[in-house]
């Protein structure tokens, strides 16, 4: 059975829990944190003699109101979804950046006629906009790295120039992706049986959705 200063403090928690956007796994660790550091508190000042419902107050209020507390964590939420898209962006443009041209090699098409001027830009360019995510990418994990070392004004705008570059980049990716696959189906019908381009369709697939999810949870981390 739970204790009456347990309550007080889950009550307190779940209310910073509430406004509070992020990686689920570090947000559990600063609430754990702070609530054992809450449960510490009221058993001192219950140990000096204080009754136990001024205990509870005593505590909560020298731990904090959430308009103290949230803005620090918050930002710490935000720097840690920063670090995990970038991770994932720099895992999946790294793999299509190298293994991008594998679905092609060997298709029977191969050694046809040229395809479009059209669709050779609108290839090129998504090796373009891999590249310039894989670039990002590393641009984004040194900001973290520079935000956990010394953390300045400054750095948080990088945070938040960065995550909005490789969102950005994210969306345009996805477009153009899906109109090169469109058009290469277009263009040769045996791709649609193509195991490498099957393969490929794949696991872009789960790339993509991977990084949607990724950048959804940094966009809702920053909002806050």
């Amino acid at each position: 059975m739970a204790r009456a200063e347990d309550v007080l403090v889950d009550e307190h928690l779940r209310d910073l829990g509430a406004r509070l956007q992020g990686p689920a796994r570090l947000k559990s660790e600063l609430l754990t944190e702070a609530r054992h550091g809450l449960l510490d508190a009221v058993e001192a000042y219950r140990e000096s003699g204080v009754p136990p419902t001024e205990a509870q107050r005593r505590a909560v209020a020298e731990f904090g109101s959430p308009a103290q507390l949230l803005p620090s964590w918050q930002a710490e939420l935000a720097v840690a979804a920063l670090r995990g898209l970038s991770l994932r962006m720099l895992a999946v443009a790294g793999v299509g950046v190298a293994a991008g041209d594998l679905t092609w090699r060997g298709a029977s098409w191969s050694n046809g006629p040229r395809p479009p001027a059209g669709y050779l830009l609108l290839s090129n360019s998504v090796d373009w906009i891999w590249m310039s995510t894989l670039l990002l990418s590393v641009a984004g994990l040194l900001v973290v790295w520079a935000s956990a070392r010394a953390p300045r004004p400054g750095l948080a705008l990088a945070q938040r120039a960065v995550g909005a570059g490789l969102t950005g980049l994210l969306a345009l990716a996805m477009l153009t992706g899906c109109a090169l696959f469109t058009w290469s189906l277009n263009l040769w019908d045996a791709a649609l049986h193509w195991p490498p381009m099957i393969i490929g369709a794949v696991l872009v697939g789960g790339g993509y959705f991977s990084l949607t999810r990724a950048a959804r949870g940094w966009l809702r981390a920053t909002a806050r």
